[in-house]
């Protein structure tokens, strides 16, 4: 299954929805993004939604476009951002800031070595950390992408496939 066979199962309320998809994977070459940027994020993303058809998708349109060394980079930013983004978003919002100050004690090894250029493992970390919604992983990942010279528009791409893929998995689930 290819995305735009995903889209045809998208009713016509969600139109918008539609369109977007075509526009973010229509124009992989005009986002800013390398190859391995572009589609290590919307795998990323995808393993993160976790919602079987768009993952399909999803990985249709990066096979043969990418390596086995961005999807299984792609898996780690997924499953390293399941646990912190939980664990430093509670950080972020506990009132309590003696939480800040205590050691997090999570096994994040993988962040070290992903099999990925640093910066591109930065921009799928940060996609999901956007779905997710945790501002202070928001916040790193922001610093260390502009600190290695990645352009603000494609940070923005990164968050913006964040939001088109979670409104495609809802628009999907609706029809």
């Amino acid at each position: 299954m290819s995305i735009a066979d995903f889209k045809q199962n998208i009713a016509d309320h969600s139109k918008d929805t539609k369109l977007n998809l075509s526009s973010i994977f229509g124009n992989v070459d005009t986002s800013g993004m390398s190859k391995e940027q572009f589609y290590g994020t919307a795998l990323a993303l995808a393993y993160s939604l976790n919602y079987p058809s768009l993952t399909q998708a999803i990985e249709a349109e990066a096979d043969g476009e990418v390596g086995d060394n961005v999807v299984a980079a792609a898996k780690l930013a997924a499953s390293l951002m399941a646990m912190n983004n939980i664990y430093y978003r509670f950080v972020h919002l506990a009132s309590d800031k003696q939480f800040a100050k205590m050691p997090a004690g999570l096994r994040m090894n993988g962040m070290a070595n992903p099999g990925v250029d640093k910066a591109d493992f930065e921009l799928y970390s940060l996609a999901v950390s956007a779905l997710n919604g945790c501002g202070m992983c928001i916040d790193a990942h922001v610093k260390t992408l502009l600190d290695h010279d990645v352009s603000a528009n494609v940070v923005q791409h990164s968050v913006k496939m964040a939001a088109v893929l979670n409104a495609a998995k809802t628009a999907h689930q609706l029809s």
